[in-house]
């Protein structure tokens, strides 16, 4: 247990203001009211004092009585009990088991007489429940065994209201509305006088000790039960709070938020009712009464008055932190909601917490720390003023007065040790980093990002990059000579971009690739400046650096021109101002035209017909016995052989020019192919090279797209040429059989039988004539079927024209009187039949008509002889 000063105790009244010189008389009770202060003695005497509060500057005060007057009731019995009734201005005075009312100033008794007789202890009700501003209610301790009255007391007259039984004899009570607290002889109970409902609380001896009954709020009340326990309980009969343990000899307790205060024959002790423990404890002899008045609680002797002035809560608190007692002075704050302004409260324990913080942080205690400093809304500019040098030069900020803790800086509060300096450091970044997208960093973004970038950078810590590439707040002044100081090129390059000053940062970039100053943040830098360039919205300086990252690189360095934003590329970089750029470099160069022609698929001859040129020079270098790898020439002449084929934009005769006599006989004929000079190609892949499966793709290829014709006069030239008369080459004729054999359906069978020389096995041609046969036979069936839906066509066409001219004309047409004619209208007025459901095309001469009775699917034949011509008179025959 740590003791906390709460209290002081003062005099108020001291002996010589009550007896004078007289031994006989001392103090039996007090009452205080106000400034009003009344004294009830041994000898039947009533003393009233008006006190006088006098402030310290040390925030306690001090107390003078000055007597008013005193008068003698006329009893020869001790002055009992007083209780003042301020609404009615009447003191109610227990004596010889009367209550008389008296004035409270003048002390005179009221002129009707009016007292309550019979009464051996009395309670005023704080909690009325008779509505009525013009009286009090009191309950007594009737003389009558075992009954406790309650009474309507006015100005003038006393009502009794109910009289209540009890279970045993009543020793003490409280009253809060209907509900009485009773100390009986051997327990405690709660008793509602409106119901008769009675609830047992817990027992206790009265011949070992003395009870008290005490009301301390709406509906609770403190009891003195047994082992020296201070227990509370509610009209309910529980216990919301838990018991604060006390003397067993307690005389009289008081409430004075938030404490207990319990009083024996040696002892004033002060209890928390927040976290039941003691807090003071205030010498004090032969003390035997002690009350509390609307917060003043006042301590007796027989022969003098003292007040316990408590001191100011805030005071205990600053108290309790001085002695690193965080949880309790927190406790105390808390409690001390109820008895200060709502705003006054708000302001006073948010500085509370910060104090609480700073000191959990000056034990290294980071996280209730942290927790502490979040709660009470800290200026986070106060943490940071601790460390040096993080808070920018520009930074008007002055800590806190009065200040919030007692440490110049770091230095200080860590004594110079550097492992706890440097846990302090990681906690500020952790913290800052936390708070620096809340609220908490309103106003002060600037020196939070600050001060996070500079602790990154002293650390070397993986999160400065992350910070300087996101939304930030990092003054560049600061920030920039904090990063040159600890060797952060790379960085101060980012921080540099942030705040538009590209030029600067890649010009910083440059110099550490070169080596010219050293930072090894990344390995991979010169990538990271090409990209910087190619996303880049500044053309000049892109332009700038151009042909530093092609000398570093031409495949890499290039991509600042090709892998630029398609928009930026058509409206912002002419590619002919970049390849006259590109010219000293070759391989960009190439790298460049590839995009344009592959990627971009620009259709420009010059393009197409400049790439071409340059494979075909690369080509030309790395033919066997150039110093060059096999691989290497294999791959450029692959694209070129690719862009030969694929592209229709270059100059083909210019190309050609070129080709011929350099010793490439394949592109030769591709180029010879683009001029349709499809002999001329096929003569160089069949007998230059002998690559009989090259001349089959040039037939594939050239034929892609076009017609059938087309595509069967490539396949027969290359036929022609493989049994072209001359010197037999078993090549060919082996060449010929597969060509024929894998592609039948490119051949007219008639005119390759022709050309077949006559020695030549049918086995040997069965695939092709198979196919041919299969072909042929194919054809025809195909047409058959063609022919067949072509009349089938026909055939429904003239059935839907007569179909149609029959609903054209059929208004005109009636049955006649036998019903198996048509007669025009005009000739005969007769119905027409109802539906004609069917008709077809008959023989010559004949009419098939269905009428609704006929059974479906069977029309009548009729002749036409049988249609008969009535004449414009209707008549029976026809």
């Amino acid at each position: 247990m740590m003791s906390t000063k709460a209290f002081t105790l003062v005099s108020a009244v001291e002996r010589e203001l009550l007896v004078g010189d007289k031994e006989q008389g001392h103090i039996e009770c007090v009452e205080c009211c106000g400034k009003n202060l009344y004294v009830g003695t041994s000898d039947c005497i009533v003393y009233h004092f008006l006190l006088e509060e006098r402030a310290q500057p040390a925030g306690t005060a001090t107390f003078s009585a000055t007597k008013q007057l005193h008068r003698h009731l006329g009893f020869r019995k001790p002055v009992s009990e007083l209780r003042a009734a301020s609404a009615l201005n009447r003191l109610l005075v227990l004596c010889d088991n009367s209550i008389t009312l008296v004035n409270m100033m003048s002390l005179e008794p009221v002129p009707s007489g009016a007292r309550i007789k019979g009464a051996v202890a009395l309670a005023l009700n704080e909690n009325p429940v008779s509505g009525d501003p013009f009286c009090v209610e009191v309950c007594i301790i009737s003389v009558k065994r075992r009954t406790i009255q309650v009474f309507l007391v006015y100005e003038d007259r006393v009502q009794i209201v109910r009289e209540v039984s009890t279970p045993e004899q009543p020793l003490a009570v409280a009253v809060d509305g209907h509900f009485l607290c009773l100390a009986l002889t051997t327990q405690y109970i709660i008793l509602n006088y409106n119901t008769g409902v009675a609830q047992d609380l817990f027992p206790y001896c009265s011949d070992e000790k003395r009870p008290i009954v005490k009301r301390i709020g709406r509906q609770e009340f403190l009891l003195a039960g047994p082992g020296g326990l201070g227990m509370f309980a509610t009209v309910a009969g529980i216990s919301q709070r838990a018991p604060v343990h006390w003397s067993e000899n307690v005389i009289g307790a008081a409430i004075c938020f938030p404490y207990v205060i319990a009083l024996d024959n040696e002892f004033i002790t002060v209890h928390s009712m927040l976290d039941q423990q003691q807090k003071q404890t205030l010498p004090f002899k032969e003390g035997h009464i002690l009350q509390d008045f609307e917060g003043r609680v006042i301590v007796a002797t027989s022969k003098g008055v003292y007040i316990l002035v408590p001191l100011p809560l805030e005071k205990q608190i600053q108290d309790l932190l001085a002695s690193r007692r965080v949880e309790e002075a927190l406790v105390l704050a808390k409690g001390a909601r109820r008895n200060i302004p709502k705003e006054k409260f708000q302001v006073m324990y948010r500085r509370i917490l910060q104090q609480a913080g700073f000191i959990q942080f000056a034990q290294l205690q980071f996280l209730e720390a942290k927790e502490l400093f979040r709660s009470g809304q800290l200026d986070v500019r106060e943490l940071i003023s601790l460390y040096p040098f993080l808070l920018p030069t520009s930074s008007s900020f002055t800590r806190s007065h009065p200040p919030l803790h007692e440490y110049a800086d770091l230095n200080q509060l860590t004594q110079g040790d550097q492992e706890k300096m440097a846990k302090c450091k990681r906690f500020l970044m952790s913290y800052l980093n936390e708070v620096r997208s809340t609220e908490v960093a309103n106003g002060y973004k600037e020196d939070i990002d600050t001060a996070l970038l500079k602790l990154y950078a002293e650390a070397d810590h993986d999160s400065l990059l992350d910070l300087l590439v996101t939304e930030n707040s990092c003054l560049l002044t600061d920030s920039a000579a904090w990063l040159e100081k600890h060797k952060k090129y790379f960085a101060l390059g980012l921080l540099y971009h942030y705040n538009n000053q590209d030029a600067a940062a890649v010009q910083l970039w440059v110099n550490i690739v070169n080596g010219d100053i050293h930072d090894s943040t990344r390995s991979d830098l010169y990538e990271y400046v090409v990209d910087f360039l190619t996303y880049s919205l500044d053309q000049e300086l892109v332009w700038k650096y151009a042909d530093w990252v092609l000398q570093k690189s031409e495949e890499v360095g290039v991509q600042v021109f090709t892998r630029r934003p398609l928009d930026e590329q058509q409206n912002s970089f002419n590619p002919d101002s970049i390849i006259t750029c590109l010219k000293k470099y070759p391989k960009a160069l190439v790298k460049y035209l590839e995009h344009l022609v592959i990627d971009r698929r620009l259709q420009k001859e010059e393009y197409h017909t400049h790439l071409a040129l340059l494979y075909l020079d690369e080509v030309l270098q790395q033919r066997p016995g150039a110093n060059s790898k096999g691989a290497e020439a294999t791959e450029t002449q692959a694209k070129l052989r690719h862009l030969l084929q694929k592209s229709d934009l270059y100059r083909v005769h210019f190309l050609i020019d070129r080709v011929r006599g350099a010793g490439l006989p394949m592109e030769s004929a591709i180029l010879h192919g683009k001029l349709e000079e499809h002999e001329e190609a096929l003569r160089i892949l069949v007998h230059e090279l002998q690559d009989f499966s090259a001349a089959e793709d040039y037939c594939l290829w050239r034929s892609e797209g076009r017609d059938p014709p087309y595509r069967q006069r490539l396949f027969h030239t290359l036929l022609a040429m493989y049994l072209q008369p001359g010197p037999s080459v078993p090549e060919l004729a082996v060449a010929a059989t597969d060509l024929l054999n894998h592609h039948a359906a490119e051949f007219d069978a008639a005119h390759v039988l022709q050309l077949l020389p006559g020695t030549w096995s049918v086995q040997l041609l069965r695939p092709f004539l198979t196919g041919a046969v299969r072909d042929s036979v194919h054809a025809r069936r195909t047409t058959q079927v063609a022919l067949g839906l072509a009349k089938s066509e026909n055939l429904i066409y003239k059935y839907d024209k007569v179909r149609a001219g029959l609903q054209r004309n059929a208004h005109k047409w009636n049955s006649g009187p036998c019903g198996n004619c048509f007669c025009t209208l005009e000739e005969a007025p007769y119905r027409f039949p109802e539906r004609l459901q069917e008709f077809a095309f008959p023989p010559a001469g004949h009419i098939f008509l269905s009428r609704p009775e006929s059974r479906p699917g069977s029309p009548t034949l009729m002749t036409s002889p049988n249609l008969c011509h009535l004449p414009k008179a209707p008549s029976t025959s026809h």
